[in-house]
């Protein structure tokens, strides 16, 4: 019998789409009339050895139904799909198994390109790209050239060609290496020595965010905290820019406010400390102070531990304690040194500075809690109106001054809101912002401070001493001695791709030497005249992810990255999705290098990605628990023909409980399945019982033991029904947990979808007999073009579960019909379309179509059909509810009050009363009012 059969089907229709190129993109000059274009962008996976979870899809198939339903509403639809595959997980497995990491990498990529090719995605696969093909690593390496050759112009605002930047006289008579050092200085792409996370165990550097608890977050190893010489990029150039330019994008609240706070500006003033240590004068030391106000209750300082003044102001007798105290600080990672921190810790250097503000000498201390990543490294402490250092005075018993008056019913410690000043000599009495202003004046009047924004964003660390990433397309200069001059020489275009040689042992040494320092034969360059060094750090995994979405739209010009007609066409991207894990740093960094290029020249927008969601997370399937309180005393485990009963004994309830698989006797169950479960009334129970239960959901991850495979769920009910759950689960953005049980429900819809078109009757696949060409009637009719009406709106608000709900809606509707007419089936086919397209397509060709539907015109509806003939009406009697009717749409008031009059339980209830009024409001509320 030709029952639902998704094993059969979609292989059928995933074959036909890859042999007729259903879903490749027409380039706009390929184009025979105008077409409106959509470019819908998912974030592209890491492809990695354990392949897709059922999460990974979940945004996937959202992304999929919209190109879907924006191809049948007349779209030129770009929907492409890559792979951002460089990166220190693929290396770690490599040095682990002895494999070499493009050989995992493309095997990891087969397996997921399988996956996703499974569920029936329609990505126009002729625009896929891998971060790791030199094709594609070649214009990467173009565009970090770019970036290196330019610098910003502030007065311009925007960034500029390096050879455009005004070189003093005095440095141009200095010669060659005096300009060179000028223009390295100015550039967005620079070379430092910065403090940075060092793994050895990993051979890199790693980013904040990759540091827990002080170890890395892969593989738990140690980090500490040391200096090395990197390649920075000026991202804090731009971050003006980028926190002014989210007003103009369609983003959400939470999201724009997480790169608000991430770039993080602040208005405020530099201010100079005169420092005294030994006797004598030594450097100035630069705070940066959003309370410039607050300059007379600064009694002490402190500096971060990494603070480059720090070795020539710290006494003799301070030398050692400071010492051990920077060491101990290496160790922790920003995050543990701030926001982690659960008491202050610090040195004295023995040295002073003076207070600018009173004349007075106060003590430099060092303490982890200020971070040489933020402001200047150093801070004026003022812990009468700074909770951080109110703790830290209190602890180390340093002076303590107010200049804030604390209101009457103040009780706590260091005071951080508004009132008047006091002890600030000029300012008393001042509010804050007043003060502010004024003490600004002071500042710059006497030359000891300057007004300053400041922003929390840091320049972009670049650099990572590992093999598998994009080499540097730079060389550094040697002198006669062997050694690196200073002078560093970026290849030409015409010299690109460079490649990474082919090595054995690319393992990291555990120290700061990257790997590529063994290629000797790669590692020297001969060029005019002189012998270069290839740069031997990497590129990190970011820098290809940065610009992906660019390579799609023309991704086999060997002549420059991308079109610059095809890029006016198709950018900005209309729709990105991904993850909220991304939500700061990948777009950060893909906004930065698109403000470059579009100041300099290259692209037509100066934002990427004009709208984006983030999908939430689908968390492993719920687990439930015996409420803890019982089961000590009172739960036992007695064991039972293999498996174990536990027996729960309370004041209302003595029985069994089986546990399958068994579990270890003496203990309780740690899961219960679900269909041993109820929900009632927001809380589970043990079935049939009053036995509450905890229910628990958790993150999806190979180390919990609660993935679950898509190609498990694509076996068993098919890739429709997977796209269709995680769609019906809830809200794209919320959180929710995998139930398989749910799957059967959606799979039990198709095959009502199935039946209410084929003969199920017949031994092949055709039409039912019930199938005809009758006019629908009148509700059939309303109900049809209601469908679509919301099937339409919910989709262009992203509202996909509740579609879906509206289709099913719809099929129960049309199951009850006893004869089907043709056209209603077409509908529901075209509206399942874009969720179940396998199923729909199936059904399209039992229909009587020979081509694909994924081109038909999406339904059109009639607005005057969208509302319902009839409507229900609430009858209340002195403002209680009482009953309903239902009256002709459109009633007048006199219909709906006779209406309410003949209902049998408005009369009943009325009957020997006096109606004093009657309160009528078409189409909402009826209510008498009546005597008791």
């Amino acid at each position: 019998m030709p029952a639902y059969y998704p094993a059969s089907i979609e292989p059928k229709w995933q074959s036909y789409w890859e042999q007729h190129a259903t879903f490749r993109t027409p380039d706009p000059d390929e184009l025979k009339q105008a077409k409106p274009k959509y470019f819908i962008l998912d974030m592209f996976p890491y492809p990695s050895g354990a392949g897709l979870h059922v999460g990974h899809p979940e945004g996937y198939t959202a992304t999929d139904i919209l190109a879907r339903y924006k191809r049948m509403r007349g779209f030129n639809v770009l929907h492409p799909m890559g792979w951002d595959a460089f990166g220190l997980p693929a290396e770690q497995y490599a040095i682990e198994t002895g494999t070499h990491p493009r050989e995992t990498t493309q095997k990891n990529i087969t397996t997921f390109r399988r996956q996703i090719k499974s569920l029936g995605f329609s990505y126009d696969w002729g625009r896929e790209v891998d971060t790791t093909d030199p094709h594609y690593f070649k214009w990467t390496q173009w565009i970090f050239l770019t970036l290196y050759n330019t610098w910003f112009d502030d007065q311009a605002n925007k960034g500029r060609p390096i050879e455009e930047l005004p070189v003093p006289d005095d440095i141009v008579k200095q010669g060659e290496k005096a300009i060179a050092r000028f223009r390295d200085q100015h550039r967005l792409v620079y070379e430092t020595n910065a403090p940075v996370n060092w793994c050895p165990a990993l051979g890199t550097v790693l980013a904040n965010e990759e540091v827990i608890d002080g170890k890395s977050e892969r593989g738990g190893h140690p980090v500490v905290r040391l200096p090395l010489r990197q390649w920075m990029m000026r991202i804090t150039a731009y971050a003006g820019r980028l926190l002014d330019d989210l007003e103009t994008l369609d983003w959400s609240h939470a999201l724009k406010e997480m790169q608000r706070n991430w770039i993080g500006r602040s208005e405020g003033a530099e201010i100079d400390f005169a420092v005294t240590a030994h006797g004598k004068d030594s450097p100035k030391i630069q705070v940066f102070t959003t309370r410039p106000d607050t300059l007379f209750g600064a009694t002490y300082m402190v500096l971060a531990p990494e603070h480059p003044l720090l070795s020539r102001i710290t006494t003799p007798e301070q030398t050692e304690a400071v010492k051990t105290y920077q060491q101990q600080a290496s160790f922790k990672s920003d995050l543990e040194r701030t926001e982690l921190a659960k008491t202050k810790t610090g040195v004295f250097t023995g040295a002073y500075a003076i207070n600018p503000a009173t004349n007075k000498q106060i003590p430099i201390w060092i303490a982890d809690y200020v971070l040489s990543s933020y402001g200047t490294g150093a801070i004026m402490a003022v812990p009468g109106q700074d909770e951080r250092d109110w703790e830290f005075a209190e602890k180390y018993q340093l002076p303590i001054i107010r200049t804030v008056q604390t209101p009457a019913d103040f009780t706590g410690k260091a005071f951080t809101e508004d009132g008047p000043a006091i002890n600030s000599d000029f300012l008393n009495g001042l509010h804050v912002t007043d003060a502010k202003q004024k003490m600004l004046a002071w500042l710059e009047e006497k030359q000891i401070g300057t007004r300053r924004i400041n922003y929390k964003l840091r320049d972009w660390l670049f650099s990572r001493q590992r093999y598998w990433g994009e080499p540097f397309p730079l060389l550094h200069r040697l002198g006669a001695d062997g050694e690196p001059d200073g002078i560093i020489e970026p290849l030409n275009p015409e010299d690109l791709p460079v490649t990474l040689p082919e090595m054995t042992d690319y393992k990291p040494s555990g120290k700061p030497e990257p790997p590529l320092g063994k290629a000797t034969e790669w590692l020297t360059v001969q060029k005019n005249g002189h012998t270069y060094r290839r740069e031997l750090n990497t590129m990190p995994q970011w820098a290809g992810s940065c610009w992906y979405y660019l390579r799609y739209i023309d991704p086999r010009n060997d002549k420059a990255f991308v079109d610059p007609a095809k890029e006016r066409y198709w950018m900005p991207v209309d729709l990105y999705v991904g993850g909220a894990e991304h939500a700061v740093l990948h777009l950060l960094y893909a906004r930065f290098w698109h403000k470059v290029l579009f100041d300099r020249g290259y692209l037509s927008t100066s934002e990427p990605f004009q709208k984006l969601i983030n999908q939430g997370m689908i968390l492993g399937e719920m687990e439930f628990h015996i409420t803890p309180e019982l089961y000590t005393e009172n739960t036992t485990v007695l064991e039972a023909k293999n498996l174990l009963a536990v027996h729960i004994k309370n004041d209302e309830e003595d029985f069994y409980v089986i546990k399958n698989p068994p579990i270890s006797a003496g203990s309780v169950p740690s899961n219960l399945s679900e269909d041993q479960t109820e929900k009632r009334k927001g809380m589970f129970f043990l079935k049939g019982t009053q036995l509450p239960l905890l229910g628990r959901s958790e993150k999806m991850s190979k180390s919990r033991g609660n993935v679950i495979n898509p190609d498990d769920i694509v076996k068993a009910y098919g890739a429709d029904s997977l796209r269709l759950y995680e769609m019906f689960m809830g809200p794209l953005e919320a959180t929710k947990p995998w139930n398989t049980q749910g799957v059967e429900g959606v799979f039990r819809f198709l095959s009502r979808c199935w039946r209410l078109i084929v003969d199920e009757s017949s031994e092949q696949v055709c039409l039912s007999p019930t199938v005809t060409d009758d006019a629908p009637d009148e509700e059939t009719l309303r109900k049809l073009h209601q469908t679509i009406k919301k099937v339409t709106d919910d989709l262009e608000g992203m509202r996909f579960n509740t579609s879906i709900s509206a289709l099913m809606e719809l099929s129960n509707h049309l199951a009850r019909l006893e004869k089907k007419p043709r056209w209603a089936m077409k509908t529901l086919v075209l509206l399942l379309a874009p969720f179940a397209p396998h199923l729909a397509e199936e059904l399209w060709q039992v229909l009587g179509h020979s081509s694909t539907l994924a081109y038909e015109a999406w339904p059109a509806f009639d607005p005057v059909l969208t509302v319902s003939s009839v409507m229900e009406i609430p009858v209340q009697i002195n403002g209680k509810l009482r009953s309903k009717v239902t009256v002709p749409t459109g009633s007048t008031e006199e219909i709906c009050k006779q209406a309410a009059l003949d209902d049998d339980r408005i009369k009943e209830l009325l009957a020997g009363k006096i109606i004093k009024k009657a309160i009528v409001v078409p189409g909402k509320l009826i209510n008498f009012v009546i005597s008791n």
